[in-house]
């Protein structure tokens, strides 16, 4: 890992967005999805949930799998946290979901949607749906979502364009969501 902890700020809320871990512009400017992945994130909720990037902010509780920055792939890409970092990390993942006691976790992404379930089935049978989960002590829905990196072409092709826009209709419809301010 390669840079300072990266967190979303102290936010009290019902849901929680989880992440995979910071890319490398993240640490520089100081906050969660602040470049290409988070501009294509949070379009996607502007537009289907009318909720802009500041707003979403303010009330929605930004985590991530591991905080810090792993580094680069061999490819140029950000490399994927190992399991060891995982595992390091996971405390945090733990204490917050024990702390806030969330009625919906946003899980973007293979990595983070996989801290909550024992097997992770393909996409296409998780995103559009909404998961009951029972984890760290406690009982929550899961709203799976794509990763919104431009390395993976899954959330811009079918069936993965209309499965993200019925995550994003089921999460716009969710108590906890409504209930967020």
């Amino acid at each position: 890992m390669q840079s300072n902890p990266i967190s979303g700020g102290p936010i009290l809320s019902r849901v929680m967005l989880v992440g995979q871990a910071p890319g490398v512009k993240e640490p520089i400017l100081g906050r969660p999805f602040a470049w290409t992945a988070g501009k294509a994130m949070f379009k996607w909720f502007e537009q289907e949930t009318g909720v802009t990037e500041m707003q979403f902010r303010q009330t929605v509780y930004m985590a991530a799998v591991c905080r810090c920055f792993p580094g680069k792939n061999s490819q140029g890409g950000d490399r994927v946290p190992s399991r060891e970092e995982v595992a390091e990390c996971g405390a945090w993942l733990r204490a917050e979901i024990n702390i806030l006691r969330p009625g919906l976790v946003i899980a973007v992404g293979k990595l983070a949607i996989a801290q909550f379930l024992d097997q992770l089935p393909a996409l296409t049978d998780l995103v559009g749906k909404i998961v009951s989960v029972e984890k760290f002590g406690t009982t929550f829905d899961l709203a799976p979502l794509p990763h919104p990196s431009g390395a993976s072409p899954w959330h811009r092709i079918e069936p993965g364009k209309t499965l993200t826009k019925q995550a994003l209709a089921l999460i716009a419809n969710h108590p906890a969501w409504n209930g967020r301010v």
